[in-house]
């Protein structure tokens, strides 16, 4: 039977140097195309786990299995080609003050060398539709918390990741761009198969949006809730922008396009 799990921890422990254990004996599996909340109160150890998955950290003691390759037993080219296929949301916005807006998301296509004609064209539409179209010339400093925030969102979502990593991505924004963003989200989770894990300390938006919960509490990980049918997904907020199944058809389609260049 095949195996569809794309994260594996294994008795994973995590510590930074000269500390005590921030995460200890964590076991736990993710299906591929699964959405998960991860909770947890403040300083719990949520950061430290996504970085443990991105491969921007190193466990202490334990396994871990991304897309079935064990991290330990891989060189430091193939964590990179694993990092290609992942992409993380930070809490700290991580931009480059340095470059535009329209910059900063296009740069991971330009990694991935990626045509300036399509670039044009995929990042203008990302930008639209988390709001911040007439942004693209600006420098982060000019922007709010909250449109950073979506600035990251955008560069984090234009690579069409496999596995989509996002720490506190709401935390700055008002009820109806958390909305949006979250819209966002459970489209590439259905249409793309995203696998998300979307760390939130935000009640009201685990209660609104029906998703199973990792739990961080006491250095270990816990699951609550089970996981819905995907087609069965209810939100109680009301659509105010672009028709998401459309906006993703049309971006899938370029994403297509730009694989077959």
């Amino acid at each position: 039977m095949e195996d569809n799990t794309a994260i594996s921890f294994a008795n994973v422990a995590a510590r930074y140097e000269g500390g005590a254990d921030v995460l200890t004996d964590v076991s736990f599996n993710i299906s591929a195309g699964a959405f998960y909340f991860l909770s947890g109160a403040s300083g719990a150890g949520k950061t430290t786990l996504l970085r443990l998955i991105y491969q921007l950290h190193t466990p202490a003691d334990g396994q871990i299995k991304l897309f079935g390759k064990t991290t330990a037993d891989i060189s430091r080219d193939e964590i990179a080609n694993l990092r290609q296929k992942m992409a993380i949301v930070f809490q700290e916005y991580s931009l480059l003050s340095h470059l535009t807006v329209f910059d900063n998301v296009a740069l991971p296509l330009r990694v991935r060398g990626v045509p300036e004609v399509k670039i044009k064209k995929l990042v203008a539409k990302v930008l639209d539709w988390v709001g911040l179209g007439k942004y693209a010339a600006t420098f982060p400093r000019a922007l709010s918390g909250g449109q950073q925030q979506r600035v990251s969102v955008a560069r984090a979502i234009i690579v069409q990741p496999t596995i989509l990593l996002a720490d506190e991505p709401t935390g700055n924004l008002d009820d109806e761009n958390a909305s949006r963003l979250m819209e966002l989200f459970i489209q590439m989770n259905k249409l793309f198969g995203t696998t998300i894990i979307l760390a939130t300390h935000n009640k009201k938006l685990m209660d609104t949006y029906k998703f199973p919960v990792l739990h961080v509490e006491n250095h270990r990980v816990g699951f609550v809730g089970k996981a819905p049918a995907a087609a069965k997904t209810e939100t109680k907020k009301v659509w105010k922008g672009p028709k998401p199944q459309n906006y993703f058809a049309e971006l899938s389609k370029q994403f297509d396009d730009i694989g077959n260049a």
